[in-house]
């Protein structure tokens, strides 16, 4: 009887670190390596109206991601707007988190829509005016997105992955450059294309790409690695 006993128990204990270990793995997803984890905001990202500082002349800025990692280094005076845009925003970590949710092949890697609901509407009229466009949009040039109307650029970005220097008359004015890991950009997963629709990722953030788009890959963070004083 006290045998039976105890290898029920022992039996118990077995189901319940099993039931234990399969919880965690459906908490972490069936590939780490495309985990995206839940991260505390900075609060000031929902008040784009306070963050105006003035970026460095130059500044790099590194981006680690589920496909691997990659620096970007920003030239103010190529856009200076556009500059002061992003350097707010990577310094507050609007990136983290990211999804690169429509990457099309020989085209471009586009990105900058917060896994959070609320910090995406937050900037959804936070618009800024644009600025001339100096640079062309070579592969591995940098970029914010905007319509066709004017002074329409908020948070989102694009990475030429090839000469699209028919963006330039259109007004979309570069302000950095890939200059290290360009070869991780290159292989951003692009099997989705245009499929993610931006109207359900601006209600329903992350939990929507997990559910329909598990293949993204992700920004795990974006941080200022180099911000020589401004002039």
């Amino acid at each position: 009887m006290k045998k039976g006993i105890a290898v029920w128990l022992s039996l118990c204990v077995i189901a319940v670190a099993t039931g234990a270990a399969l919880w965690a793995r459906s908490q972490s997803g069936a590939n780490p390596t495309h985990r995206r984890t839940h991260m505390a905001i900075d609060p000031a990202l929902l008040h784009p109206e306070t963050l105006h500082a003035t970026a460095p002349e130059e500044f790099d800025v590194k981006f680690e991601t589920t496909r691997g990692d990659f620096v970007v280094q920003v030239n103010r005076a190529w856009a200076p707007l556009g500059a002061d845009r992003f350097y707010n925003l990577v310094k507050h970590g609007f990136y983290n988190g990211d999804a690169f949710f429509r990457v099309i092949s020989g085209f471009m890697a586009q990105f900058g829509m917060s896994p959070d609901p609320a910090v995406t509407r937050a900037w959804s009229n936070a618009s800024i005016k644009d600025d001339p466009v100096t640079q062309s949009n070579k592969r591995g040039y940098v970029t914010f997105a905007k319509t066709s109307l004017p002074n329409s650029r908020t948070t989102q970005l694009f990475i030429n992955f090839a000469d699209n220097s028919g963006l330039d008359r259109q007004g979309f004015a570069p302000f950095g450059l890939v200059v290290s890991g360009m070869d991780v950009v290159d292989h951003i997963y692009s099997g989705y294309g245009e499929q993610p629709d931006q109207g359900a990722i601006t209600t329903q953030g992350s939990a929507y790409l997990q559910k329909h788009f598990p293949k993204l890959d992700t920004i795990k963070s974006a941080t200022i690695v180099t911000a020589p004083a401004a002039q």
